[in-house]
């Protein structure tokens, strides 16, 4: 089963027959086409026509439905997903990950802590592991762990609505996962409506668990559950999943400002770029590790990157003197030279003019278009 189109719902109406009621306007639209494209973008209820045949409201109700359920899971939501592909709308849940921890080995209190104390910050977000499961878990272990956030027994977690996808070989899983969400997508299965999950049990070999894992956070897991707890492989998969699972109709962004770095005084180096989260910590990773201190002025840009917030002219010499003026930037510091970025080199000339008209002594120095050689190039500056 597929979507149902404006066109599609047209078929059913008064207006597609040349029957009584055709263009009729009970609906508040102005023509039966007009409602079969609201309705189809779910602007307009299918009550507001009196004359919508059964056949309809039933095909209408069942896509009305979400296609797969959503499992909360220690606070977290699985599954909910209602397309295959990003670009068709977004993806709603990001894959789940969970760590299975046997109370039976010796130990599985250093296991545990390990996987509570991992954390890592990527583009001003603190990720962790999702939840932890706890296999031959008694009262006595569950109240010990009564302090750790997010465990479940591994009794409770079989209880819930979830498909367990492996199959003895990857291909037969990948596709099992494809099937899964392309019966519950399109199809509409009831058969296939819970979050699908695969479970990785022991193995020494990290980078084929990570290159399947990776696979799966792609296509099309809800949820991975891994016996062994690897802080590397962790981190990997989940700057896999950050990206998957970024919404791209939401630019990220940071704060336009001033940022600080390594204690700058008034005779620190300045750079400068645009707002887009990525560029930003690029920059400021690599800042950061040169101990040497450095400002950081970040122009507002509606989260482009800096070449597409130039061609979209949300990067220009206008609002950069605006904003170096906002900061107040000439009055803190002696610095009298604004690094910028390398892809911008065609506005060195352009900048200083305006700058100069705007009052402001700033010079312009055409630094680097990767952020990983900006450690060389602050030497040859100095």
């Amino acid at each position: 089963m597929t979507e149902l189109t404006g066109l599609q719902i047209f078929k059913y109406l008064p207006g597609a027959k040349k029957a009584e009621h055709t263009n009729c306007k009970a609906c508040g639209c102005a023509t039966c086409m007009a409602f079969a494209l609201k309705l189809a973008k779910k602007q307009i209820d299918i009550s507001n026509c009196p004359y919508v045949p059964e056949e309809l409201k039933e095909k209408f109700a069942l896509h009305q439905k979400a296609p797969q359920k959503t499992v909360e899971i220690c606070g977290v939501k699985v599954g909910g997903e209602n397309v295959l592909y990003r670009h068709e709308k977004t993806f709603v849940n990001r894959t789940a990950i969970g760590i299975v921890i046997d109370t039976a080995d010796a130990d599985w209190e250093q296991k545990l802590k390990r996987v509570e104390d991992f954390e890592i910050t990527r583009i001003d977000e603190k990720l962790r592991v999702d939840f932890v499961v706890l296999k031959n878990a008694d009262n006595e272990i569950m109240h010990r762990t009564s302090g750790y956030k997010n465990i479940i027994t591994f009794e409770e977690l079989k209880k819930l609505p979830l498909l367990k996808a492996n199959a003895p070989t990857f291909q037969e899983t990948i596709l099992h996962l494809i099937f899964a969400r392309h019966c519950a997508i399109k199809e509409r299965d009831e058969k296939f409506e819970n979050p699908v999950y695969v479970y990785f049990a022991h193995q020494e070999d990290l980078k084929d668990m990570c290159a399947r894992a990776s696979f799966y956070i792609c296509k099309y897991a809800n949820m991975l559950l891994f016996e062994d707890f690897d802080e590397t492989l962790m981190s990997t998969l989940m700057t896999l999943r950050q990206n998957i699972f970024t919404d791209p109709q939401k630019p990220l962004q940071v704060e336009a400002k001033v940022y600080e770095f390594n204690n700058p005084d008034e005779n620190s180096i300045i750079f400068m770029t645009t707002n887009f989260a990525l560029t930003f910590y690029a920059v400021a990773n690599e800042l950061e590790s040169l101990n040497v201190p450095s400002y950081l002025v970040v122009t507002p840009a509606e989260g482009m990157s800096v070449l597409t917030a130039w061609s979209a002219e949300k990067f220009t010499s206008k609002m950069v003197a605006n904003t170096l003026k906002k900061f107040d930037l000439q009055n803190k510091v002696k610095t009298r030279n604004i690094i910028i970025p390398g892809l911008l080199a065609h506005m060195k000339a352009e900048l200083e003019e305006e700058l100069k008209k705007a009052g402001l002594e700033f010079k312009i120095t055409v630094g680097t278009i990767e952020a990983y050689k900006i450690a060389d190039f602050v030497k040859e500056l100095s």
